[in-house]
């Protein structure tokens, strides 16, 4: 029976002894299973909060190009619209002089290539091989207010570089006492001076600027007028350059339309054009501005207008 008892006493204490020595060890592991990221967790997180700031800052920097692409053409388009309509209002003033003071002497609207003074800028045009070259031709209009002669002349200064491709206005007035040849020799004259501190600073970045005049049925006046076609009298074809003419009309000879052209090109190229140099690494059209600029057709925006000529004198072309 003791034997018993003790055994009993000992079967019944011992796993009391044991759950009392297994306590302490069970809420020693209490903490460790209430602890944070192990350190491949948060390499993991952190990894995918960087390519999701990444992404969002490509979206954003998306947006703002596009936003400034946008501010840029609007800038451009509302500059060259405005240019566009005053050199639109300064030929619709056409007027002949009548050939009262002399016949070539009087010239009513003149227009000739600049390329004597820069190589006309050829760009490449996307998805082909063929390629647009910019003209920049300077033209001088006659026009009349009431008793008074008005002169307008319009050239960009190629010889620039900051700014580069200026558009400049030359405008004066003249009493009908006067003959009005005297504004055109002086518009030659600024030019020949460089003058432009005389002139009006309308635009910056004109690569392209053509006045092409039209017939009263439609047709391009050129030296080539053949076909049975008969030449307004009175008008002077020089050769053409780059297919476009050079020309002078006086007394009474005036064209029935004018095709106006402008190319203008957008601020950002125009700004990177002009932080290159022009004479490295050789001459034009082999320099670095040029070379990058041969490049930029799509950053060019061409504006057309088509300009009736009220005072237009019929009897020129019978």
């Amino acid at each position: 029976m003791k034997l018993q008892v003790t055994s009993y006493k000992l079967l019944v204490e011992r796993p009391k002894l044991s759950a009392h020595n297994l306590q302490p060890a069970t809420c020693n592991l209490l903490p460790a299973l209430r602890g944070g990221f192990s350190l491949v967790e948060v390499l993991v997180v952190v990894s995918l909060l960087a390519l999701i700031v990444l992404a969002l800052m490509d979206v954003f920097s998306s947006t703002q190009r596009a936003f400034r692409a946008s501010v840029t053409q609007s800038d451009v388009l509302e500059g060259s619209r405005a240019a566009v309509d005053l050199i639109t209002s300064d030929l619709r003033k056409l007027t002949p002089s009548g050939g009262i003071y002399g016949a070539a002497g009087d010239v009513n609207f003149f227009s000739y290539s600049n390329s004597y003074a820069y190589t006309p800028l050829s760009q490449s045009l996307p998805g082909g091989s063929v390629n647009r070259t910019n003209l920049l031709n300077y033209f001088f209009i006659l026009g009349r207010e009431n008793n008074r002669w008005t002169g307008t002349g319009y050239i960009v200064d190629t010889t620039s570089s900051s700014p580069l491709y200026p558009l400049y206005r030359y405008h004066t007035e003249l009493s009908t006492a006067f003959p009005p040849r005297m504004m055109f020799t002086n518009f030659l004259a600024q030019i020949n001076a460089a003058a432009w501190t005389n002139m009006s600073h309308i635009m910056d970045g004109v690569v392209h600027l053509v006045v092409r005049p039209f017939d009263p049925s439609g047709i391009w006046l050129t030296n080539g007028y053949t076909l049975g076609m008969k030449p307004p009298i009175n008008a002077y074809f020089d050769v053409p350059f780059g297919g476009e003419m050079n020309f002078y009309f006086y007394s009474n000879a005036l064209p029935a339309a004018v095709e106006l052209q402008l190319g203008v090109l957008e601020d950002r190229s125009l700004a990177r054009a002009e932080s290159l140099p022009n004479n490295v690494p050789g001459t034009p059209p082999n320099d670095r501005r040029t070379l990058y600029l041969s490049g930029q057709s799509g950053a060019v925006h061409i504006f057309r207008q088509q300009v009736t000529i009220p005072n237009v004198d019929r009897s020129a072309y019978q």
